[in-house]
């Protein structure tokens, strides 16, 4: 199925019964070594996440704010097509690149002013295709205001933590 098919097709089922917009994602992590953590999430696909050696780690996969950028990337390509298609924006290819920085002294405590995660994020992207820059534009406006993971980037999200007893 076409992606503006699918598209219309899911604005039209969501639109028609709110209730169905409701998702909710999980992710289950088990510490398996001393960075090395095995995740695995609702859909059933696992993947692991470690440190580099630089931070204490053995190296073995991405670190999880290599996987917080490559989540922002890959839903920003994903925002790109899905919105190409509900605007009637032709788009041969996306590429996206993202950088991030981060004062390492705020995840080691080492200044306490200093926050843990990052203090910038660049994103560039490249679209190839056929259209105007005006349409270029008016495509990464509709995506900026719609894609996910921006929006947890952008915007402060609740988050309640609960510590089960040990056993």
């Amino acid at each position: 199925m076409p992606v503006a098919e699918f598209v219309n097709a899911a604005k039209l089922a969501l639109s028609s019964d709110p209730t169905q917009a409701q998702a909710r994602f999980r992710a289950h992590h088990d510490l398996t070594g001393r960075t090395e953590v095995t995740v695995k999430v609702g859909s059933g696909h696992r993947f692991t996440v470690d440190e580099p050696a630089a931070l204490g780690g053995g190296d073995t996969a991405a670190n999880p704010v290599e996987y917080a950028l490559a989540s922002l990337g890959s839903c920003q390509a994903i925002s790109y097509r899905v919105w190409a298609a509900q605007l009637g924006v032709e788009l041969d290819r996306v590429e996206v690149e993202i950088e991030g920085d981060i004062d390492l002294r705020g995840f080691f405590g080492v200044d306490d002013r200093i926050r843990p995660g990052f203090n910038a994020v660049r994103i560039r992207v490249r679209l190839i295709g056929p259209e105007s820059a005006a349409r270029y534009e008016e495509l990464a406006a509709a995506v900026d205001a719609h894609c996910p993971v921006l929006d947890l980037f952008r915007n402060s999200v609740p988050v309640e933590r609960e510590l089960t007893p040990p056993h």
